[in-house]
């Protein structure tokens, strides 16, 4: 793997950290100047509009594949067109998503919720600040696609950290100069939407060089909307399978036994942002190569992830069931500890599967991966229901990670890549982490998990570096370049 993959690597995870750092530092201030009802809505309002996120229709990620490949031919003409015809749908799309979600947002507002009167007046007020949120997302993405698909990772991590400073940080203000009321928290929120946009779009204009405004082309839409019908198929799929399990365990068990899970899962989830600063490093570059240094490069990141995730994995495995007897008390942490280290392996699982499927999406075919998600989910369902009817919450996490390994398998099969030396590298790891899960239930106490967090890890990393002579060169190469860093300051 070579060197710019992992600086872009180490960019993206950085960006994927700060952010959620900022966000979870300021919701106890939004929380104290709207009260817990406010936060609600406000938190139900951003909730929405995420799901309106499928009027982008796949064309982010279409653009990002097709100027990608672009940009590899040197054919700047083709990017313009390719940026353009996308810029343009997502704003027609995100406009009447603006309007359905006005109009439906009043409706709901009016008549499915239990707010008091003087709340649901200032949503009325709120409500067009809403409607104007939906198109610039909507462009802002393809904006995004553009600039990652140039691989200009740094540039699009910087807007994106000043864009979510600014979405979490102008809103308290107006609450705080303005009144704590939906329309001044909505307004303001915009405004940082409509400005980060902006930094977003004129960093697009400059990595891809554009100088005049282009209408959409036909043939270059009807393209897009090809890849990225099946890239929103697979997107939706996804979303629904990602919510089922919670969805069923409220069904079956009740609202009580959805805490116990949700409180590990979405500690677990946070452990994403390993694998997906590699994905979104990944799609642009397996974009634009041809197949055979593709497979190459997968099977490369296939390796890192195991080296460098593993270990991530293994210290959550061990030190989780003492960290939420810290954060929540004995009672959740008793019940929600055997089911957030099963859901650990899930996550870990995860990450390998989602490398082999942005390289079906990338160089196989899109539909193939939509295909799999469609197939995958009926067997899901009958796979969760039978796990909570017969073990209740473990029996949800095993039917998670079942899934996962699944996953897992039919992509790499699909992949169409030299497989053998793929799976025989992630037997080797899962071992360690099943090893692990077993050591959890004997040493639940921290200061033996984090002996034996430190001894499974060490040991894991021996394996690595033994087996796996790509890690042990990159080893070489990173330590070179840090001692050649340091001798200057040295003799300095």
């Amino acid at each position: 793997m070579d060197k710019g993959i992992l600086r872009n690597v180490a960019i993206n995870f950085v960006g994927l950290v700060l952010p959620t750092f900022v966000s979870l530092v300021t919701v106890p201030s939004y929380i104290h100047f709207l009260g817990v009802e406010r936060y609600g809505v406000i938190a139900l309002v951003w909730t929405l509009i995420g799901y309106f996120g499928i009027l982008d229709l796949g064309m982010s990620m279409a653009a990002q594949n097709h100027i990608s490949k672009a940009r590899a031919s040197n054919d700047a003409d083709e990017c313009e067109r390719v940026f353009w015809s996308a810029t343009w749908l997502n704003l027609v799309t995100g406009i009447i998503g603006g309007l359905i979600i006005y109009f439906g947002a009043f409706l709901y507002t009016a008549y499915f919720t239990k707010v008091s009167p003087e709340l649901q007046h200032e949503v009325y007020l709120a409500l067009p600040w809403l409607a104007l949120a939906i198109p610039l997302a909507n462009v802002s993405w393809v904006f995004a696609g553009a600039i990652n698909g140039a691989e200009r990772f740094g540039v699009y991590n910087t807007n994106q950290t000043i864009g979510t400073f600014l979405f979490q940080l102008l809103p308290l203000g107006a609450a705080w100069a303005m009144g704590p009321t939906l329309q001044n928290v909505l307004a303001a929120a915009v405004l940082a939407r409509l400005i980060a946009a902006v930094m977003l779009g004129r960093s697009a204009f400059k990595v891809l060089d554009i100088r005049a405004v282009r209408p959409p082309q036909f043939g270059v839409a009807k393209g897009l909307f090809s890849f990225g019908g099946w890239m929103l198929i697979a997107s939706v799929t996804q979303m629904v399978m990602d919510s089922l399990d919670r969805v069923m365990l409220g069904t079956a068990m009740g609202a009580k036994f959805v805490t116990y899970y949700t409180v590990p899962q979405n500690l677990v989830t946070r452990l994403n942002i390993v694998p997906t600063a590699l994905q979104r490093t990944l799609f642009p570059r397996l974009s634009a190569v041809e197949r055979a240094h593709a497979d190459t490069l997968t099977q490369q990141s296939l390796e890192f992830l195991n080296g460098v995730f593993t270990p991530v994995a293994l210290v959550a495995l061990l030190v989780l069931e003492p960290f939420l007897h810290l954060w929540v008390g004995n009672e959740i942490a008793t019940v929600a500890a055997p089911v957030g280290r099963i859901l650990i392996i899930a996550v870990w699982l995860v990450g390998q599967a989602n490398v082999t499927r942005i390289l079906i999406q990338s160089q196989v075919n899109p539909a193939t991966a939509a295909r799999v998600g469609l197939f995958e989910l009926p067997l899901f369902a009958g796979a969760l229901w039978f796990g909570i009817s017969h073990f209740g919450l473990p029996g949800a996490a095993v039917a998670v990670a079942g899934r996962s390994l699944f996953d897992y398998g039919v992509l790499l099969k699909f992949a169409a890549i030299r497989a053998r030396p793929i799976v025989l590298d992630m037997v080797a790891h899962l071992a360690f982490l099943l090893g692990s899960l077993w050591l959890a239930n004997v040493m639940p106490s921290l200061t033996s998990a984090i002996v034996a967090a430190v001894l499974v890890v060490a040991a894991n990393l021996v394996w690595s570096f033994t087996m796996t002579p790509a890690l042990r060169e990159l080893a070489r190469s990173l330590l070179s370049q840090l001692k050649l860093r340091l001798i200057p300051r040295k003799s300095a």
